[in-house]
């Protein structure tokens, strides 16, 4: 896959401004780049760019593992909103004044006229979203933060706090509908995780790849043997083809193909695969300094495996293939 002159523009942009540690990061990510705007129109506030720039932003800041509302509120809670024609809160969400999060609540959980009852679990930004949206079947609504009970999650990967939110009949606000709208943001949410899955495995390939350079044993670096070699080649021709998987994935949410879905399952189920791989093999290849708080392999093999478990894990997507590709 090669980037446009445009596209690299970006993720250089992006790579300085992280490198330079700013705090808090997320405003200037956003008043400087708009980051957060990249897919929105604008008339709303936005770019006028495609999710496939947002592709770009995703995986720069997970080479990183950068802390950053991009996927849950600068990707798929912009994009829920756009869908259904609710475009309201979408200058302020560019701008970056504002952070939401989606709450995918399990469908049929409406608790009567304008009330909903539920639990939503991996909820991303939840302590940092002030503005809080429910997906019930095909319809997007808003729920005041009050109205909500969140309870933070223990997490295997400290960089992306997760938590689980229960609504008891909670006073909501319908802000549209569109059809097939809770599986369209799944397909959504799993290749602007592909996206991140990519940025950080290739990052935890390149600290790899240095370090077997470098570190000596026996007499020469580990890198010259073979055996090395030919472990690092395999995670190398993985890691190319989860790029393409990711990328040709998101051309194709972007384009509104109907191979769409498809697509996302196997860039969801190849990503993770590949990440977890590759996280691996940095702990192996890097020794004992791996599994110390001090060094940040055990930071990408937890990021990895939380990865994998995000909008579902490989296995469901497996599924979704199967029944897809072979009906009957």
């Amino acid at each position: 896959m090669d980037l446009t002159d445009d596209h690299k523009a970006l993720r250089d942009a992006v790579r300085g401004l992280v490198a330079d540690r700013p705090d808090p990061l997320w405003p200037r990510l956003c008043k400087e780049i708009g980051v957060a705007g990249l897919a929105v129109p604008s008339s709303c506030g936005g770019a006028d760019a495609t999710l496939l720039e947002s592709h770009v932003v995703l995986a720069e800041l997970a080479r990183q593992l950068t802390p950053s509302p991009m996927l849950g509120s600068a990707v798929l809670a912009t994009q829920a909103l756009l869908r259904v024609g609710a475009t309201g809160p979408l200058p302020s969400l560019c701008a970056g004044d504002l952070i939401a999060t989606l709450l995918f609540l399990p469908d049929g959980d409406v608790a009567g006229p304008d009330r909903l009852t539920g639990e939503a679990t991996q909820v991303l930004d939840a302590s940092a979203a002030g503005l809080l949206l429910a997906v019930t079947g095909d319809t997007l609504w808003e729920v005041a933060a009050g109205d909500v009970a969140v309870q933070s999650c223990d997490v295997l990967d400290r960089t992306r706090p997760l938590a689980v939110a229960r609504l008891a009949g909670a006073p909501a606000h319908r802000l549209g509908s569109a059809p097939g709208l809770r599986s369209w943001l799944r397909d959504l949410a799993c290749v602007a995780l592909s996206a991140e899955q990519v940025g950080a495995a290739s990052r935890a390939f390149e600290l790899t790849l240095a370090h077997v350079r470098q570190r000596v044993q026996f007499g020469r670096p580990i890198g010259s043997f073979q055996v090395i070699q030919h472990r690092l080649a395999e995670a190398h021709l993985s890691l190319e083809a989860a790029t393409t998987a990711s990328w040709t994935a998101a051309e194709a949410v972007a384009a509104g193909s109907p191979d769409a879905p498809t697509l996302a399952a196997m860039a969801k189920v190849h990503c993770s695969e590949t990440q977890q791989s590759i996280a691996a093999e940095m702990v192996q290849l890097h020794g004992g300094i791996a599994i110390t708080w001090d060094h940040d392999a055990h930071r990408y093999l937890r990021r990895a495996h939380a990865d994998a478990q995000l909008f579902d894990p490989p296995a469901t997507h497996l599924t979704r293939l199967a029944e897809t590709l072979l009906p009957g």
